[in-house]
């Protein structure tokens, strides 16, 4: 029997989340039933939302869910009903990559994730009155009172961990601290500097508090941004509109530039000129995702001295390895996410989505 459940469907390009009843599929074996508690709304929820990649519509987005396991099909093993879980990013668990530890690339995320709307065969796991919707997104759409969930996109938690602030975890969180740690590696002494702001650039920040980097710069244009990025852990701050950002990190640096760069606006003119404050072997991670087709010019002498340029994909991250360690650190209180975090009913999504665009929320976290 299928279950009907509520869910914010975008009808069309630009016309944001409606409330209705849908119907989920039964599981199959290697899908779980989530009751969810809680989730995150993110940049690229809104970008699929406004017609920029090619999701079909109407559709289910939604892919920083947290709940309760209701029932599980024959063959998943990770978790059983009554289970606390997270939920994040799919992965087919067969390629190369995903052998390898690094299930982010896959070599079906893009189908499986972003833009198929659907299961690797092409059935829909939403419909409505009978026709198929948009679905299975990042493995879950979880913008919905109940998720058809990949065994694969799921986490277990504690007993009694709060949902309502790990669910940005599935994506936002573990895109900027997989940045940091998993590829930056900061050594004793570096400099990292994190051009955006947001949820995934703060994350980055707090992230890389932890590391023995000793000068973390933030770089935004919205003083509010900048102050809570001290708070978070920036050593120094850079507003571009009042400062030139070469001249600005060069100052801060004595000359020498960057050991490494988290750039998470996905403006190409912002990415150019983070590559540019590069020093010599230092690395810049491209985290945000402009328009398909986006070019970023690199003056390849410039590269010669050990430059590289790195493409991100959720933090590089295995998610059954990361996200505990993240969801312990926020216990702590080492990775204090909540200072990010504005809680909406799920029936205010619309609200939340406006509140990110205005940046009256860096990270809007919808309560069931």
């Amino acid at each position: 029997m299928t279950t009907t459940t509520a869910a914010a469907v975008v009808e069309s390009a630009g016309e944001g989340f409606h409330l209705t009843q849908v119907e989920l599929a039964d599981p199959r074996p290697d899908e779980v039933l989530v009751r969810m508690v809680a989730a995150g709304l993110c940049h690229t929820d809104l970008g699929v939302a406004a017609g920029a990649l090619p999701f079909p519509l109407p559709g289910v987005l939604g892919h920083e869910g947290a709940g309760v396991v209701e029932e599980v099909g024959s063959a998943v093993t990770r978790v059983r009903p009554g289970d606390q879980v997270l939920l994040s990013f799919t992965s087919c668990g067969r390629c190369a990559n995903c052998r390898d530890g690094h299930p982010a690339y896959c070599a079906a995320w893009l189908p499986l994730n972003l833009l198929g709307g659907a299961r690797a065969d092409g059935s829909p796991t939403v419909t409505r009155d009978g026709a198929a919707l948009g679905g299975h997104f990042f493995g879950q759409s979880c913008f919905a009172r109940h998720a058809l969930v990949d065994e694969r996109s799921l986490v277990k938690l504690p007993a009694g961990a709060p949902l309502d602030l790990l669910a940005p975890l599935g994506c936002g969180v573990q895109t900027g601290a997989g940045a940091v740690w998993n590829v930056l590696h900061p050594r004793p002494g570096a400099t990292l500097v994190v051009t955006g702001a947001g949820a995934v650039g703060l994350s980055a920040i707090m992230a890389a508090r932890l590391t023995p980097a000793t000068r973390v710069i933030a770089v935004d244009r919205v003083p509010a941004r900048l102050e809570l990025a001290a708070e978070l852990g920036a050593t120094h701050t850079v507003d571009t509109t009042t400062a030139d950002l070469a001249e600005a990190i060069g100052e801060i640096t004595g000359g020498r530039g960057a050991d490494g760069v988290v750039e998470t606006t996905g403006n190409v003119t912002v990415a150019s000129a983070a590559v540019g404050v590069l020093a010599a072997r230092g690395t810049a991670v491209l985290v945000g995702a402009p328009p398909f087709g986006s070019t970023v010019p690199v003056d390849v002498n410039f590269m010669l001295p050990g430059r590289r340029v790195v493409g991100l994909t959720l933090g590089d991250s295995e998610t059954e390895s990361l996200i505990p360690v993240l969801a312990e650190l926020v216990s702590d209180g080492r990775l204090p996410i909540d200072r990010l975090i504005k809680h909406y009913k799920f029936e205010e999504i619309q609200r939340a989505a406006g509140d990110i665009v205005s940046g009256a929320a860096v990270k809007p976290v919808l309560r069931f």
